[in-house]
């Protein structure tokens, strides 16, 4: 009885190693999937660098921070700015700087606008 369970056994292992084979496992998967990928990549390094410090501007919803944001590029069209979801809220960044020097100098002129507008450092 024994050398017919180990038989069995060794057969059915054979036969899912032998069938496993060869085959891969092939990803049908949109191009422009990739594409978003690269971007959201982009905005992600651009948002979350080490060490910088950033201006938050705003804080509320989504159609208000699409407003302050296109109001300050207007403003300020050489400066970084992105809108940031941190649940429930969406928050507009502003800057990267290098210093916390830097950073307050330019969040003191900030809020002759935006009197709301504080100093953050984001964490990774």
């Amino acid at each position: 009885m024994k050398p017919i369970l180990k038989l069995t056994f060794f057969l059915i292992f054979f036969t899912i190693t032998a069938c496993s084979f060869g085959q891969g496992v092939f990803v049908n998967q949109d191009p422009k999937f990739e594409q978003l990928l690269n971007e959201k990549r982009k905005v992600n390094s651009s948002i979350y660098v080490s060490g910088c410090y950033k201006i938050q501007i705003f804080n509320g919803t989504s159609d208000e921070s699409k407003k302050a944001l296109v109001e300050f590029k207007k403003e300020n069209k050489n400066q970084d700015a992105t809108i940031v979801f941190s649940t429930p809220y969406y928050k507009v960044w502003v800057g990267n700087y290098k210093t916390r020097i830097e950073a307050e100098k330019n969040v003191l002129l900030l809020r002759k606008k935006y009197p709301n507008s504080i100093l953050i450092k984001p964490s990774l």
